[in-house]
């Protein structure tokens, strides 16, 4: 990977990221999956790269996952969220503070396990005032491409 790569890819991180510490890079790793979907390990920390600018906490790394804010969302939406739908108000149980297009985990209820995480698409306070309407864009959820890959190459890393 080139300086000026990794540089770009730094720079999306120090700005979607501001409450994780990244670490001095000295190895960074990308396992393409598809066009614009990729597996980034940037020495033990491990990341999803989504579109050309949107880098999200890989969901196996809850260390990270729980310096972002998150929703809780209730057992009746698992089974939606996790084949890729985006998260609805209704589902909706609890809520941290977030804006707009920052990201955001999703948790379950029962458990607090995360599901989810993707990007907000209303500023927390406002969703919560809703009654129905899209709240998150899932773009990484448990079993997705992201998931099953990394369980395939993670002896590699």
């Amino acid at each position: 990977m080139s300086k000026k790569d990794t540089d770009r890819i730094l720079k999306i991180l120090e700005k979607g990221w501001e409450k994780v510490s990244i670490p001095k890079v000295k190895n960074v790793k990308i396992f393409e999956i598809e066009e614009n979907k990729s597996i980034l390990v940037i020495d033990s920390m491990v990341a999803v790269f989504t579109t050309a600018d949107s880098i999200l906490p890989f969901l196996g790394k809850t260390e990270i996952l729980d310096k972002f804010p998150s929703v809780t969302v209730d057992s009746g939406s698992i089974r939606f969220i996790c084949n890729g739908a985006k998260v609805l108000r209704p589902g909706i149980v609890d809520f941290d503070s977030f804006k707009k297009d920052e990201i955001v985990g999703v948790k379950d209820e029962k458990f607090k396990k995360y599901l989810a995480v993707g990007l907000a698409l209303e500023d927390s306070d406002r969703a919560q005032t809703m009654n129905k309407g899209q709240i998150i864009n899932n773009l990484h959820y448990v079993g997705d491409k992201f998931w099953n890959t990394y369980k395939e190459i993670s002896f590699r890393i």
